[in-house]
């Protein structure tokens, strides 16, 4: 009875120590933060990133090449109107950024068109419009199947502009001005203005 008393007792030690190592081990302290200056570098994409880190560097500048969740939001676009109206501009199916100015073509249901045009709008990372124009159909309009256009915009983008991002619209003319006939293809883009 001793000896199994004098084991139990080994193994209450032997376990209360590993317990005690390993609680010990997985507990570390925490390091003292670190408070940095509140300075912003300008990226070239016009965006600004801060200090950060143990350091105190700037964060890199984000990548200007299109990324994931732009291509994905410009294929999201496409998708989602592609029943009613079809890009077959390469610098926008190809994720360029766009120089002014811009020819674009397509094709789209007669239904999309007002008189042989429909509106696009060019518009900056605000909203702000910075180019307008009409797309021409290039062929009868009256059908309810598609019919190609083509359209040139010139834009100007404000040198004090920040951001190189914006979005075409390509707007179904509605002479109504019935809301529930409204519709649009907004397609977001990046100028090549501000990455020269």
């Amino acid at each position: 009875m001793k000896y199994l008393t004098h084991i139990l007792v080994a193994g209450i030690v032997i376990t209360t120590i590993a317990a005690g190592f390993v609680f010990f081990a997985h507990t570390s302290i925490a390091p003292s933060p670190v408070a940095c200056t509140e300075e912003a570098k300008l990226c070239p994409d016009g965006s600004s990133v801060g200090r950060t880190g143990p350091n105190c560097e700037f964060a890199p500048c984000p990548n200007t090449q299109p990324t994931t969740s732009f291509v994905e939001d410009i294929r999201t676009q496409l998708n989602t109107k592609a029943d009613f109206i079809i890009i077959d501009t390469a610098s926008v199916l190809n994720y360029k950024p766009i120089v002014s100015p811009i020819t674009i073509t397509g094709k789209a249901r007669g239904t999309w068109y007002f008189e042989a045009s429909f509106p696009i709008v060019i518009v900056d990372w605000d909203g702000r419009i910075i180019g307008e124009g009409y797309a021409e159909a290039q062929s009868d309009w009256m059908t309810e199947d598609f019919v190609p256009f083509k359209a040139t915009v010139t834009f100007d983008l404000p040198k004090d502009t920040p951001y190189t991002r914006g979005a075409i619209i390509l707007k179904k003319d509605n002479p109504s001005g019935l809301p529930e006939h409204d519709d649009a293809l907004e397609i977001p883009v990046t100028f090549s203005e501000l990455l020269e």
